[in-house]
């Protein structure tokens, strides 16, 4: 078995060429990616994610290999949800296609950093103090009602857009795709700076309640962290592969509500119920499943006006 430090070493090397790669070589300049190759992405990504599981297996052992994928499952999944703010916030801002991959690209690098911190903090307060497993649990719970009867936000009652375009001095208008431009003589930031800030605090609010999920599966900070990055990584493919049918996904915060609410639970019971991790997998499958299918049944029928 590798040592730890190895294995940390090897993983953020790995991300930091798959990142030059993305930003470099698959989509070098700003440009429009359209559907097919947006698939083609999204599997590449997916590809490298569940490669790692053989990775973990071979490191790690079965049990870890199922956490890791249980973690990366369950952080796919949640982070589906943060594709609806995303077209908000290009919305909000006026970013055109041919420039939201890289508004994308750089909210992910800011999310490298910042899950980090929430993984390192939410495992030590964990190892240290128990009755927080309750806190996370309850917290879980009450994030699984609050996704399950949002309603559709707008640009004025998004807090996130209204807070970035209150603090930030910026310019109406675009300057191609710089952060920066001249105004009145003066440096100010342009949309494609506060939709980049947008995205991050986004992510940082959705880490609130995607973290503590995860932590109910395993606290291993790199099976945890690792999970994490993989699936956002391939975040922006998936964005632009499924954007025109988000809107068909209509069960799909109830299902994201059920697996918030049924890792909450697992978490408050972890002491006296033990539910191991391949159950775990198997119902967070099925529930997402079963979404996925009864919104597509509900699609249909509407298109045939039943």
């Amino acid at each position: 078995m590798l040592d730890s430090t190895v294995m940390w070493a090897g993983f953020l090397a790995l991300v930091a060429i798959l990142l030059a790669l993305d930003l470099g070589v698959l989509n070098r300049g700003s440009k429009h990616i359209d559907t097919r190759k947006a698939l083609l992405l999204s599997a590449f990504w997916i590809s490298i994610g569940l490669a790692f599981s053989m990775f973990v297996y071979v490191e790690m052992g079965p049990d870890k290999t199922m956490e890791y994928l249980a973690a990366y499952v369950v952080e796919k999944a949640m982070s589906v949800d943060n594709l609806f703010v995303f077209i908000l916030i290009f919305s909000c801002f006026c970013i055109p296609d041919d420039y939201q991959h890289k508004a994308l690209f750089y909210g992910i690098i800011g999310a490298l950093f910042f899950r980090a911190v929430f993984i390192f903090a939410g495992v030590e307060l964990l190892t240290r103090f128990h009755f927080v497993l309750y806190i996370f649990g309850a917290f879980l719970i009450y994030a699984a009602i609050k996704t399950m009867t949002k309603k559709p936000e707008t640009c004025e009652t998004n807090s996130v857009v209204a807070w970035v375009s209150k603090h930030v001095r910026s310019s109406p208008y675009l300057d191609g795709d710089r952060f920066f431009t001249v105004m009145n003589g003066a440096k100010v930031a342009t949309p494609m700076l506060l939709c980049v800030i947008a995205i991050e605090l986004t992510d940082i609010v959705f880490a609130l309640d995607s973290i503590p999920a995860v932590l109910a599966i395993t606290t291993d900070t790199f099976i945890v962290y690792t999970s994490n990055i993989f699936a956002i990584l391939g975040l922006r493919s998936l964005y632009f592969a499924i954007r025109g049918s988000l809107n068909s996904l209509a069960y799909l915060k109830y299902g994201l509500g059920v697996i918030l609410a049924f890792v909450g639970v697992k978490m408050i019971v972890s002491e006296y119920v033990h539910i191991d991790v391949v159950s775990s997998l198997a119902f967070i499958g099925a529930v997402l499943l079963v979404t996925i299918a009864m919104s597509l049944s509900l699609n249909r029928r509407k298109a045939s006006g039943q």
